[in-house]
């Protein structure tokens, strides 16, 4: 027999081995049968007890509220806490604590907890690799996946969903908006520290274009990654989608008051999952569900706080997608333009700053409640809106702006950590004085007809003129992948004033991959804030500088940014007070000309030879495209909007039976 068979089926010879048991007593006790469910439950609900009894939970017990706990949970623990199986990141290495928190609470209340799984892969991980082209059309297979398992269980009460970062977190948000009859609570998992001495896991990040740039030695940046997660749970500790995300799923109201950005693994943090758990028993016992959480007023109030944190730009695909979920009308550009212009932004963090915080301290120096304290003064907070403890929001922040938890937080961070809290989250007059700016703009011009994005509040301050607009004027270097642009940061193909264009990595072409490698490469690098970034794909929540995504049209739906070429001139002027912006392709001549001129050339030009859809595409990830793109596309969160889907499959089907290509 061949060796390397014997080594695979080797192992133990001994006889206990091989005695197999082939039946067995089974649990003790009688199921609580009545002759009317006998006679009129479905025989599921009656199997379901037989299932239950089987897995070992008491006959006695069994008539108690059915809760389901969804986790993103990803790797295999030990009980010390060691890993047997790792996991895609840490953002999902400790979420089933907070899930065995919340099952101990619903257990120790008479209840019967459930437990479902949908794991969710690392945004960090895949960078660069075509692991991405996966990252967020995977937000709405996991957002269905999530809805079907709590329709499978159709005995529960309420639902729980427990998740952490980029991906896991909006998708539990979607599935859960749309779950409008039902009790629905979110936990978010927390965030994890930073390194005593070391960077951040965003900076981090960039230890490859830093060493090929002679910036870091090979000793350093061994050393600094090594440390770069200095606790093994949570969310990164930067507010980049994951912790915008939480941010959110506490501003709609769907999880206890400050919840989001606890950090993982603490006290705090697991206490946060029990009153989580009785927060969801509380809304069975009184008749609440998500239809009564998730409201205009809610989705306002996300944008608003939002805006105040200085969030990713990612969210401008998630909490369309959620409101779309929950049946809601979908914010548009003017509604993002107009939230950005009334609302300040407050909260000094990682990575916008202008004290680069991390997220714990955000955490304690009061978080989203402390936010809206501050909202609430400026009346862009809508009180009235129900949160899951059965409270308004009003009432919340009564009970938050005199609590001794709010004391004992930011007394903790003044006192021990040395941070003033109103360092970390400004109140309006401070934030101005302070030099903050608002988050987003949306830039429009001849390569943006239909618009752009850009986290304004990002670019580096010393790149602003005094009246505190950024302008560029420079010539493009166009590359179509990703892998190309990232080749010549680091290797000398750019240089300061260069404006980068990335073309045909929007849905259609990589399924909207998003660029960090690129970002926060030419963030830690020496000349990067001298150099500009436009793309038809998507950013990292951590990215920063004059980095302009989200281009539309996409360059493989015919859209201006695909026919540029190297050489051409580029104008971006971008105004982070008033929260307006151009980009503008300006001539091809000796020096610039003006929009007009541009846009008569990019009339005249087919797209660039190298565009194409990129060759490692997977099917999934083209069917996504295909399906969110006839459901308003990236502006309206690349959802699936089934009327609109079955309305173009069926004028499709109408045209090829009029043609003659498929029979009647």
């Amino acid at each position: 027999m061949d060796p390397s068979f014997e080594k695979i089926m080797g192992g133990s010879s001994e006889a206990r081995d091989f005695n197999v048991i082939t039946h067995a007593a089974g649990p003790e006790g009688k199921l609580p049968l009545t002759p009317d469910m006998l006679r009129n439950a479905p025989s599921g609900d009656l199997f379901g007890w037989s299932q239950n009894v089987g897995m070992g939970w008491s006959p006695s017990r069994l008539l108690g509220k059915q809760v389901l706990i969804l986790g993103t949970q990803g790797g295999i623990r030990n009980e010390d806490g060691t890993p047997a199986a790792l996991g895609y990141h840490t953002g999902h290495w400790e979420v089933g604590l907070l899930m065995k928190e919340a099952a101990e609470e619903i257990s120790h209340a008479g209840g019967i907890p459930f437990a479902g799984y949908v794991s969710d892969p690392c945004d960090g991980r895949s960078q660069g690799t075509s692991g991405m082209f996966d990252s967020l059309p995977y937000r709405n297979d996991a957002a269905m996946v999530m809805r079907r398992l709590i329709r499978s269980l159709p005995t529960r009460s309420a639902v729980i969903g427990v998740a952490t970062c980029d991906k896991g977190m909006p998708a539990m948000m979607i599935a859960l908006a749309s779950m409008r009859r039902l009790p629905v609570v979110i936990v978010p998992g927390g965030v994890t520290l930073p390194p005593t001495n070391g960077e951040d896991a965003g900076k981090i990040q960039t230890i490859g274009a830093r060493y090929a740039n002679g910036e870091l030695s090979l000793e350093e940046a061994a050393d600094l990654g090594c440390r770069a997660c200095a606790t093994p749970g949570g969310g990164c500790q930067f507010l980049g989608t994951a912790g915008t995300a939480q941010v959110v799923a506490e501003a709609l109201g769907l999880t206890v008051p400050h919840a989001a950005l606890a950090p993982s693994g603490q006290p705090v943090w697991a206490e946060m999952a029990r009153q989580s758990a009785r927060a969801a028993l509380h809304m069975a016992e009184q008749g609440i569900a998500a239809g009564s959480i998730m409201t205009d007023a809610a989705i306002g109030n996300a944008m608003a706080v939002y805006a105040a944190f200085g969030g990713s730009t990612n969210l401008l695909l998630h909490i369309p997608a959620i409101a779309h979920a929950a049946g809601l009308r979908v914010p548009d550009v003017s509604d993002w333009a107009e939230v950005n212009r009334s609302v300040p932004r407050l909260v000094s963090v990682l990575p916008n700053g202008p004290i680069y915080h991390p997220t714990v301290r955000v955490f304690l120096a009061g978080g989203v409640p402390e936010v809206m304290l501050h909202l609430r003064k400026l009346g862009v907070v809508e009180e009235r809106a129900l949160t899951v403890t059965g409270q308004t929001v009003g009432s919340v922040l009564d009970w938050w702006e005199s609590s001794e938890r709010r004391h004992r937080m930011r007394a903790y961070l003044r006192n021990e950590e040395n941070i003033d809290p109103d360092t970390v989250i400004f109140s309006p007059p401070a934030a101005r004085a302070a030099g903050l700016t608002s988050t987003i703009t949306f830039p429009t011009g001849n390569i943006a007809p239909e618009g752009s994005v850009i986290k304004s509040t990002a670019i580096d301050k010393a790149m602003l003129d005094a009246e505190g607009v950024y302008r560029h004027i420079g010539r493009a270097k166009v590359f179509t992948t990703e892998r190309a642009a990232i080749h010549a940061i680091k290797n000398g193909g750019i240089a300061a004033g260069d404006v980068m264009v990335l073309i045909g990595r929007g849905p259609s072409g990589t399924g909207m991959e998003e660029t960090y490698q690129l970002t926060s490469a030419l963030k830690h690098l020496s000349f990067g804030k001298e150099v500009s970034l436009l793309t038809d794909a998507r950013f990292s929540g951590v990215s920063t500088g004059a980095c302009i995504g989200h281009i539309g049209p996409e360059a493989l739906a015919g859209g201006p940014v695909g026919k540029l070429r190297d050489g051409d001139w580029i104008d971006i002027r971008i105004d982070g007070r008033r929260l307006e912006g151009e980009i503008n392709m300006v001539g091809i001549g000796e020096t610039p000309a003006g929009p007009e001129v541009g846009t008569a050339i990019l009339a005249a030009r087919t797209s660039h030879p190298d565009l194409a859809e990129d060759p490692e595409l997977p099917d999934d990830t083209r069917l996504w495209a295909a399906l969110q793109a006839a459901s308003g596309g990236t502006w309206k969160g690349c959802v699936y909007d089934v009327d609109r889907i079955v309305s173009v499959l069926e004028a499709g089907m109408k045209a090829l039976r009029e043609g003659g290509q498929i029979p009647e």
